[in-house]
């Protein structure tokens, strides 16, 4: 069964920092670009950052360049998301998503962890 689990989220102060996991299991990890999105109440999902199956290329949305750092270990299958000095309109559900390198087959979805940012 395939499944991307994420963990992580939780309530972090304005220019707090949180580091998000996703677990991964029940495909061929390695052959998959790891995507992180995020999606705030009444808005579309966004992308965040990206990851090509290698770990070898990065990608990330404008708004969080120089503060998120998107990183993958594929000995454990994981996926990771540090986001530093957070913002309160970051205040989302975050989703590790996975897409084939190939752009053959289907891509995954997580559930999902809440991050929100409040003092």
């Amino acid at each position: 069964q395939v499944q991307l689990v994420e963990s992580g989220g939780g309530l972090v102060q304005p220019g707090g920092s949180l580091r998000l996991s996703c677990a991964a299991s029940g495909f061929s990890f390695n052959n998959y670009v790891m995507k992180w999105y995020r999606q705030a109440p009444g808005k579309e999902r966004g992308l965040v950052a990206t990851i090509l199956s290698n770990g070898g290329s990065t990608n990330y949305a404008d708004s969080v360049k120089g503060r998120f750092t998107i990183s993958r270990d594929n000995r454990k299958n994981m996926v990771y998301l540090q986001m530093n000095s957070l913002k309160p309109e970051e205040t989302a559900v975050y989703y590790c998503n996975a897409f084939p390198s190939r752009g053959s087959g289907r891509n995954y979805w997580g559930q999902g962890t809440q991050v929100t940012v409040s003092s």
